[in-house]
Formats: structure tokens, C-alpha cells, sequence
């Protein structure tokens, strides 16, 4: 995986700049928006809905995700990047303009679509663009643009819902988007190397279809429609194994390294983004605060993963990947193990808490994406970048979902001692969630980085 032939250092700084500048329009949006949900179910109605806002943003931008990374093996990244970036606009600009919560779950699947490209082609261009030193540091930079939206994004999300209105909090990506794409038109090359291949439209339907089935029947407590949606997602997994070119890097997904990494990923995702999403909701609902307090909440989470994802690249000069994502897990058992006993602590305990979750996801994930990166052939890379990142969020979706059923909507909407002990229950779930990945990351070979092997390439 060499850098780009003919590129002075100043083209690849300023091309990084606005893959950068795209990253901060997902990380923004999606620390902005949780803010605002509580009162856009005040507005709109809908709170037997309150998850599907999250679950179905989440949802396309996961099955989009991996189509996203096998196009751009196929044609090219610059061209679908710059896709991207328009249609997740598109999806925002619909957003604030939404008068129903059916227009709003609509309108999200849009945004997810283009969400789905953003951050599986930035870390995909910038594994092309440097090598795995390099990487590590700009993935750090990376991490730290998802850093300043967790700082900036809630109580952004929250200061524009109480003296303007939730419709802010979407229409705040706006200006991000329009210099992501300036940018992106002046400076970033195309990369990739465009190749004859058929893309795998039928096994995207599938995942769709399956995902879509098993959300919604979670949400609507409708059992047949999530064995249905299993069934489908089973037929999928069939599909993606005799395709020529599946959407999921099957092949890769026969080593133990890569599957870990998709194991991980699918857990952490579906333990951190469905708490994540239910915060806010507890700042407000169960200790009494407003919109401000339902953003502060999430700060410490983000900016946790932001710091750890930095020292993580440090580390990895030094630390193997494989200790260094059985440390993350490590410290996410043992943090969901303390939330469940502080749920009707004071805000800070959850808060202070919520920041060591934070550290672990920091650590677990951004290990496990290089590892699986530093493991695959350049003509894969798209595919097993934007397949771990489909896992990550395919779980947030599935966790999301699967913890509104623990909570309940009872709960959701009385507040008060009933939401706290149903977010037990949720931090119950998240707890065997990433206990299970520590066990899978323990089975990895710990390999010192100065003898890990070299990536195949057909270069």
C-alpha cells in the first residue's frame, strides 16, 4: 500500500484537510443530533419512535457503508467521496424540514446513505495515502476531529435547541459539508485502482432487508418479523459467500485477526452507541436537567475515545494491536460493570464513568481497524476498512434497538426511577456485550509491531 505517485506533500496535506473536513460533518451531526431528540419527540410526537431516528441512520449508513468501500475498489474514491458528502447534505437540509416523525426517519435514511461513504472512504484514501506510521498519526488526528465534535457538538446540539429549535442541529452540517466539498473538488486525488467487478446490489438488499426487519420488529416487539430479518441476513451471509466480489471482505474474513476485528467492533458498537443514545434522555428525564445537560453528558464519552485513540497511535511503535485492544475491553467491562450500580448517582459519577467508556472504546477500536488494515492486500482495503467500520455500526443499530426494548417505552416516556432502572437493564446488556469481545480479543497472537508481517499486495 505505497503513497501516491507524483503528490507533494502540500497536495496530500490539503487533500487530508478536506477528508478531515468530511469526517467532522458525520462526527458533528451525530454528536449534535442526540442532543436534540427529546425535544423533537416534544415536537413531533412519536416517543414509541424515539429509537428510530438512531436505529435507521444508523442502519443505511451501515449497509451502505461496505457497498461504499467495494465501489470505490472498483471505480475509484474521489468520485464517491464527493457523492457522499452532497447526498448526506441532502439527508440534513430534509431533516430540518421535517413536520412528522415519519418525515424524519425518512429523511435519516437519506442522511445515513451518504453517512455510510464519509468515514469508510476517508480512512480508506488515508491507508492508501500513508504508511502504517503515518497512518497511526493521522488516524489520530482523525480521532481528534471526532474529539472537538464531542466537546463542541452536544452542547452546540443543545444551546441551538433552546434558543433556536432542534431544526438547528441539523442544518449546523451544512456549512461543513459545503467545505468538504470544496475542498475535496480542489485537492483530493483519485486513488484506487478502478478494475472491471459487479458490485454486490443483491446481498446490499438482503443486508437491508434483514437489518431493516430485525430494528423494526425489536422497536415493535413483533417476534416473527426479527426471525424473518434473521432468516434474510442468514441468506445474505450465503449470498456474500459465492460472490465474486462481495460486499463484506469474505476472504479476509477467514483469518482470525480480521474476524476479531469484525467481532469487536459489532460488540463495542452495540454496547456504546445504545447507551449513547439514551443519555441524554437520562440527563433530562431522570435527573431533571434541559437540552444543555442532555448534550454535556455525552462530552466525556467522546472526548474518552478521542485522547485514547490519540495515545493508541503512540503506542503501537511500541505496544502490540492485540494487547492493545484486550486493554480497551478490559476497561469497558469493568466501566459498564460500575454503571450498572450508578444509575441514580449524580450526573458527574455518570459522567466521569461514561469518559472511561470512552478510553476503552478509544484503545479496542482504533487497534483492531489497523490491525485488520495492516492484514489486507491493497485491493481489499476498501472492503475490510469500510467492513470492520459496517460492524462498529451495524451493532449500534442492533444495540440501539435491542436496549429500547430493555427500557422500555413506558419508561422512556414517565422518566424518573422507571427510565433509571431500565437503563440498569441496558447497561446489564452492554456489559455481557463486551465481555464476550474481551474474550475473543484475548485469542489473538500478541506480535511485537517490529515483527508484525506486511500486508499482501499485488502490487
Amino acid at each position: 500500500m505505497n503513497a501516491l505517485p507524483n503528490l507533494s506533500p502540500q497536495a496530500r496535506q490539503l487533500a487530508t484537510t478536506g477528508l478531515v473536513v468530511g469526517v467532522f460533518l458525520a462526527a458533528l451531526e451525530a454528536s449534535v443530533v442526540a442532543t436534540a431528540m427529546p425535544s423533537v419527540i416534544r415536537d413531533l410526537g412519536g416517543e414509541t419512535l424515539y429509537a428510530l431516528p438512531f436505529a435507521v441512520y444508523l442502519l443505511t449508513s451501515t449497509v451502505s457503508s461496505p457497498l461504499w468501500g467495494r465501489a470505490s475498489d472498483v471505480v475509484g474514491r474521489r468520485r464517491l467521496y464527493l457523492a457522499a458528502v452532497l447526498i448526506f447534505l441532502i439527508g440534513s437540509a430534509l431533516c430540518g424540514q421535517s413536520h412528522s416523525m415519519a418525515m424524519l426517519i425518512a429523511a435519516r435514511v437519506v442522511q445515513g446513505v451518504g453517512a455510510g461513504g464519509l468515514l469508510p472512504l476517508t480512512l480508506t484514501m488515508v491507508g492508501e495515502l500513508y504508511s502504517l506510521q503515518e497512518r497511526s498519526r493521522v488516524q489520530s488526528f482523525i480521532s481528534g476531529v471526532w474529539g472537538v465534535s464531542g466537546l463542541v457538538g452536544p452542547l452546540l446540539g443543545g444551546w441551538l435547541t433552546e434558543t433556536l429549535s432542534w431544526r438547528w442541529t441539523f442544518y449546523a452540517s451544512l456549512p461543513f459539508g459545503a467545505a468538504a466539498l470544496l475542498l475535496a473538488l480542489r485537492f483530493l486525488p483519485e486513488t484506487g485502482r478502478p478494475r472491471p467487478a459487479r458490485l454486490d446490489w443483491a446481498g446490499a438488499a438482503l443486508f437491508t432487508l434483514g437489518s431493516g426487519l430485525v430494528v423494526w420488529g425489536l422497536e415493535q416487539r413483533q417476534w416473527l418479523l426479527v426471525i424473518l430479518g434473521a432468516v434474510t441476513l442468514a441468506g445474505a451471509v450465503v449470498l456474500e459467500r459465492r460472490h465474486p466480489d462481495p460486499l463484506l471482505p469474505m476472504r479476509a474474513l477467514r483469518e482470525r485477526l480480521p474476524r476479531v476485528a469484525f467481532a469487536g467492533n459489532l460488540l463495542g458498537g452495540a454496547a456504546y452507541f445504545g447507551v449513547i443514545a439514551y443519555l441524554p434522555l437520562y440527563a433530562q428525564g431522570v435527573t431533571g436537567g434541559g437540552a444543555t445537560a442532555g448534550g454535556a453528558i455525552l462530552t466525556p464519552m467522546l472526548v474518552g475515545w478521542t485522547l485514547t485513540a490519540i495515545v493508541t497511535a503512540r503506542l503501537v511503535k511500541t505496544v502490540p494491536l492485540a494487547r492493545i485492544a484486550q486493554v480497551g475491553f478490559a476497561v469497558l467491562v469493568v466501566m459498564f460493570g460500575a454503571l450498572i450500580f450508578a444509575v441514580h448517582a449524580p450526573l458527574w459519577v455518570t459522567s466521569a464513568l461514561g469518559f472511561a467508556v470512552g478510553t476503552g472504546m478509544g484503545f479496542s477500536m482504533l487497534s483492531l481497524l489497523l490491525a485488520a488494515q495492516e492484514t489486507s492486500s491493497r485491493e481489499e482495503l476498501g472492503a475490510v476498512t469500510s467492513g470492520v467500520l459496517f460492524a462498529r455500526q451495524m451493532g449500534g443499530a442492533l444495540g440501539t434497538a435491542l436496549m429500547a426494548l430493555l427500557i422500555g417505552s413506558a419508561a422512556i416516556q414517565s422518566g424518573g426511577f422507571e427510565l433509571a432502572e431500565g437503563l440498569r437493564r441496558a447497561y446489564l446488556l452492554a456489559l455481557g456485550l463486551v465481555a464476550v469481545a474481551l474474550a475473543l480479543s484475548l485469542r489473538l497472537r500478541v506480535t511485537h509491531p517490529a515483527q508484525a508481517p506486511a500486508p499482501a499486495s499485488n502490487d
